[in-house]
């Protein structure tokens, strides 16, 4: 076994974690100095949670040695995690929605030291301090579920420094953020590290994990496949490392001389939402919808699904038009929808990934007032093998999946409906690298196969290599049209921020 790392903060040697008879971590090594960045990759699956939350003291290893600033720590829990200022900043954030901004970021600094009484006057001035050291003006009395999500994120970490934490770990911290506002947390994160606090950077974003991280660790099926200086890294090889394959990115597919027309979308109008929105959708295209948060995109994806309710303006489908507001008849003529968040819109966690699949085609499985179930379970079955989702059992809950096999789960339902037009709201939110490349594949597919797909998105590279146009948003109306080949990503960056 190798020996810990005097000079790191955290030293993990030889940490292996077993699940009944299940190896999650394999003798892997980690560690952590002051002021220093390390990006932690790896795929859904590869062992990076259970790692930290060892090292956050939710989990215990089975075998292994952890450091903490030098001393040797036996069991671990959250409370002596915390203690020892090690700060996890979930992807939820974990934040008290009803609790002022004030409160939040003072609450657990006040638990900490034992006092039995919350004292408001105090949490003001420890806010107000914790914001300042990060260079942002919140304000400390509004309620966090009033919040944008960037800013729930600035209270996690205003939290965790109020805390006095020494290490920061940020579990997938841009997976919502517009492309402003990661440019705003990198810069934050560079002055964490000049003023000594270490951070775990996790996330799917490699650009971004290379841009601010001093080192690299990559896992792969529980054991560290890779380690090194950040500079060593591009985006390719640490794709690589994290699949142990080349995932090569593949420019849209061509479309036809003279497409026939899916879907149009004439003045649709909602108040506070989007204004005058006109375009066509085309048979075989990707068409790619992309905005600053608030620039009313996810509105504008929900109401052509009928979610949300239009003001005026129309929407056909083959000619014929389609009631607004009204997802069922949306639904009826065959257009689907896949939601940004599929945990709380898309699927029904404690079912099973069979269920999941085959509610989307009950009805076309029923015989004088019965199911069919034999046939229906054949059908999600054929549906689950083409999209290649990978679980033990499809009897297993749908939330037992990694978030690119549930992300299939969730297209599968809907291709089964057979739609016409296929619209998807932030179709890799959350998924890894490899699942990502998969995803982006099918969507080609899908549109090979003649389905008019509209992405809603603002991760600029998915929208790159698998759109055929990209309008883009600014205020809830389309201000631009760009064709697929004709502008760069720092181009399209350049027009959702001016």
């Amino acid at each position: 076994m190798a020996l810990p790392d005097p000079d790191a903060f955290v030293s993990m040697v030889g940490v292996t974690k077993r699940y009944a008879g299940v190896t999650a971590l394999d003798n892997v090594d980690f560690r952590v100095s002051a002021g220093e960045a390390v990006c932690l990759a790896g795929e859904n699956g590869s062992g990076k949670s259970t790692l930290l939350k060892i090292l956050a003291g939710v989990e215990q290893p089975t075998e292994g040695v952890i450091h903490i600033d030098g001393l040797q720590k036996g069991q671990l829990n959250p409370r002596l995690s915390a203690a020892a200022g090690i700060m996890v900043i979930f992807q939820d954030f974990s934040l008290f929605p009803n609790l002022t901004v004030a409160e939040n970021i003072a609450f657990a600094c006040q638990l900490t030291q034992h006092q039995k009484w919350f004292r408001k006057r105090n949490a003001r001035t420890v806010a107000t301090a914790a914001l300042e050291r990060i260079g942002v003006d919140i304000p400390i009395d509004e309620r966090v579920e009033s919040l944008p999500v960037a800013h729930k994120q600035l209270v996690a970490i205003a939290r965790a420094l109020a805390s006095e934490a020494r290490l920061i770990i940020m579990d997938e911290p841009t997976t919502a953020l517009t492309e402003r506002e990661v440019r705003s947390l990198l810069r934050i994160i560079r002055m964490l590290k000049e003023d000594g606090v270490a951070v775990v950077f996790v996330s799917h974003k490699l650009a971004e994990v290379l841009e601010v991280s001093e080192r690299v660790v990559v896992l792969r099926n529980g054991c560290k496949v890779a380690e090194g200086p950040a500079e060593e890294f591009d985006t390719t090889s640490l794709t690589r490392h994290m699949t142990g394959r080349d995932v090569p990115e593949h420019p849209p597919n061509a479309l036809i001389e003279t497409p026939e027309t899916l879907m149009q979308v004439n003045n649709l109008n909602k108040k506070g939402s989007f204004l005058n929105v006109s375009f066509d959708i085309r048979k075989g295209e990707v068409l790619g919808i992309t905005g600053l948060l608030g620039s009313g995109r996810t509105s504008l994806a929900k109401a052509l699904f009928g979610l949300v309710t239009p003001d005026s303006g129309q929407i056909r489908l083959n000619g014929r038009s389609i009631p607004l507001g009204d997802p069922i008849a949306a639904a009826s003529n065959q257009i689907g929808y896949v939601p940004e968040d599929r945990l709380t819109e898309g699927l029904f966690l404690t079912q099973s990934i069979i269920r999941n699949v085959a509610i989307g085609r009950l009805e076309h499985h029923e015989q004088h007032g019965f199911l069919d179930l034999l046939a229906l379970v054949s059908d999600a079955n054929k549906w689950l093998e083409r999209f290649k989702v990978k679980t033990p059992s499809v009897e297993a809950p749908v939330q037992s999946l990694s978030g690119g096999n549930q992300q299939r789960v969730v297209l599968a339902r809907w291709l089964a409906r057979s739609p016409l037009v296929l619209i998807l709201n932030g179709p890799s939110v959350g998924v890894d690298v490899g699942s990502k490349s998969d995803i982006h594949d099918i969507i080609r597919d899908l549109a090979s196969s003649g389905l008019g797909v509209v992405v809603i998105s603002d991760d600029l590279p998915e929208l790159l290599t698998t759109c055929h146009r990209i309008l883009v948003m600014r205020g809830g109306e389309i201000i631009d049209e760009v064709a697929a080949g004709t502008v760069t990503e720092d181009e399209l960056a350049y027009k959702l921020a001016s």
